[in-house]
């Protein structure tokens, strides 16, 4: 990765998952799904502690394991508003919740709640219950380095207002297809934000999400954006 993270270190544990340490020490996970994610290694299931949780939306293959955490290790839960009262109900002892267009500090970082072009509807108990909006997140760092994680989304042309008011570094987007954008799709959401550097994400978990890096890296070269492949475990540092 030619991207300099200055101290941040960034693990991609399958699908939309990250596990986050900040250069001051905390822990940040990122759509909770791992003890059943496909992609997920065993030895990458565990975690010494949880500061921050983020959730980008209610369903399952994002939230699978965000109540069972937010038990064991009560990480401050941020969410849409309707998602975080609902990690109440079922136990999270933390919630800040927030809406799109609003910035507030957790742990050292600074996090601005921004749009997302999908559905958010929870499974709970048999039934699919309103969880707000689905929505993805620019986390400003204290080394000033900023990553936008948009969560499951499709291309939406107010990407050029992320990229204008927020102007991430590094830019984790879905490029599976069939649920979320595919590559040619994020291949225009690059044009939008104009990242650095991109982590593709929410691909090859099933065989319906068919998109790969390569098809990515193929219709982003002549704008000079870095598409990092790397493999779910591994740390970028």
């Amino acid at each position: 990765m030619k991207l300099n993270l200055n101290g941040i270190k960034i693990t991609w544990l399958g699908h939309a998952t990250f596990h986050i340490e900040t250069p001051g020490g905390k822990s940040i996970l990122v759509d909770p799904w791992v003890e059943h994610n496909p992609m997920c290694p065993d030895d990458a299931k565990d975690f010494d502690n949880i500061d921050v949780m983020l959730i980008t939306h209610g369903h399952g293959d994002h939230i699978g394991d965000a109540v069972t955490l937010a038990k064991k290790h009560d990480p401050m839960v941020v969410g849409v508003y309707e998602l975080a009262m609902w990690m109440q109900k079922k136990g999270a002892k933390k919630i800040s919740p927030m809406n799109k267009g609003g910035t507030q500090t957790v742990a050292d970082v600074r996090v601005t709640m921004v749009h997302a072009d999908h559905s958010c509807g929870i499974e709970d108990e048999g039934q699919i219950i309103y969880g707000g909006e689905a929505c993805g997140y620019v986390v400003h760092f204290e080394n000033d380095l900023k990553i936008y994680h948009a969560g499951d989304t499709n291309v939406f042309g107010d990407m050029k207002i992320i990229r204008d008011l927020y102007e991430p570094d590094l830019a984790m987007i879905p490029i599976g297809d069939h649920f979320t954008m595919g590559p040619r799709e994020a291949s225009y959401a690059c044009e939008l934000l104009r990242p650095k550097a991109v982590i593709p994400m929410h691909f090859g978990t099933f065989p319906v999400l068919t998109g790969t890096p390569k098809e990515l890296e193929k219709l982003v070269r002549e704008m000079g954006v870095e598409v990092v492949h790397t493999e779910p475990g591994k740390t970028l540092t």
